[in-house]
């Protein structure tokens, strides 16, 4: 039988201070055709608050996402069931996230907990225990950082900002970045008590006024890749996972040498090769690509193919790992590209939908 590739994606619904007038109205839901890489849309869940960022369980039975409303003391993350038959999804359930402008959010790989990054005031991180039924319980766990920041950017790095916060492939550790102190704090994944706990160290610091912003592993597990938001610019780290130890071996810009614009980095993907990473420019309006050293986890730079829109704030690697989508915000469209496996390149397809203020974009199969 035929899977149905579904793609779902979050869009802000509400002014925020970034963006005046969004034209979204909730989770839109389309279908994918991974024959030729067009999208039709199926369906829309409204009545959430800017859903601009989506989790899925490994299972593909329960999406989890963000309300990033800027005016509220507090960030929601909702839970939806998803029809295994339609891809349709059903309310469940929601709790607060303890922080405010939640930016991010993840389930580890047991499915038992999701993971929360809150960017504003409070705890920026906490994490959720996952009920038989796919709805939330109550924190089991947060944090909440008051370091003084030291970074260049002061109207960005003005306090802790954790924008994002990923587990590693063997599901032992939990890796947050912090684009508001320049960190990377690292903890102890500890499924039976529903804790994170500090590791020894509980941090490192990357170059003043990066702004770390998305992480991803490299499929092999001994590299991790971050956008630094703020200079426009990528990390590489090696990542000892007995350990827990981030060692940075790489910094890259993100931008062409003859660029010189505003532009700041956003989202991140490996393709499951291992051979390339991709990498979205606010203001450049591109996504950077790289091929990777596989022995040495090192970056070259290859191009910067253009988004065909405005804004790509986030883009996803379809799961036959053929197409690339692009979500560009402030052009309110959804742009795919075909990934060129001999060389990473991305090449110009026909095909885009229309989508209002689209910001994160998740897949499952059917």
């Amino acid at each position: 039988m035929t899977q149905k590739m579904i793609l779902y994606v979050g869009t802000y619904t509400r002014p925020t201070d970034f963006l005046q007038e969004p034209h979204g109205e909730g989770i839109y839901i389309f279908e994918f055709d991974p024959d030729i890489g067009n999208l039709t849309q199926i369906g829309e869940m409204q009545g959430i608050d800017n859903p601009s960022f989506l989790s899925i369980d490994h299972d593909n039975k329960y999406l989890y996402a963000n309300s990033e409303v800027y005016q509220w003391h507090e960030g929601l993350i909702t839970a939806f069931a998803i029809n295994q038959d339609t891809g349709e999804l059903s309310y469940l359930n929601k709790q607060s996230t303890l922080g405010n402008t939640s930016a991010y959010n993840m389930v580890e790989h047991t499915n038992q907990y999701v993971l929360v990054a809150n960017y504003g005031d409070r705890h920026g991180l906490a994490m959720f225990p996952i009920n038989a039924d796919g709805s939330l319980s109550p924190a089991s766990d947060s944090h909440e950082f008051t370091d003084i920041p030291d970074g260049t950017v002061q109207h960005r790095q003005d306090r802790s900002h954790v924008h994002c916060v990923m587990v590693n492939p063997t599901n032992t550790f939990a890796i947050a970045n912090d684009l508001g102190l320049d960190k990377m704090w690292i903890y102890k994944l500890d499924l039976p008590s529903g804790k994170l706990i500090a590791h020894t160290p509980s941090s490192i610091k990357v170059a003043a006024g990066g702004g770390p912003r998305h992480l991803v592993f490299h499929p092999n597990g001994q590299y991790i890749y971050v956008t630094l938001e703020l200079s426009a610019s990528v990390l590489c780290l090696k990542f000892d996972s007995e350990l827990g130890k981030l060692v940075p071996i790489q910094t890259i810009s993100a931008l062409p040498t003859d660029f010189d614009g505003h532009s700041h980095c956003s989202d991140l993907h490996v393709t499951s090769s291992g051979k390339y990473l991709y990498v979205g420019n606010r203001g450049h309006d591109s996504l950077t690509i790289y091929s990777i050293n596989e022995e040495t986890g090192h970056l070259t730079y290859i191009e910067n193919q253009p988004s065909k829109g405005k804004t790509p704030r986030n883009f996803v690697i379809d799961p036959t790992g053929n197409f690339v989508l692009v979500a560009n915000q402030d052009s309110d469209n959804i742009v795919i590209f075909k990934i060129d496996h001999d060389t990473g390149r991305l090449m110009e397809t026909d095909f885009a939908v229309d989508c209002p203020t689209p910001v994160c974009l998740k897949f499952i199969h059917l």
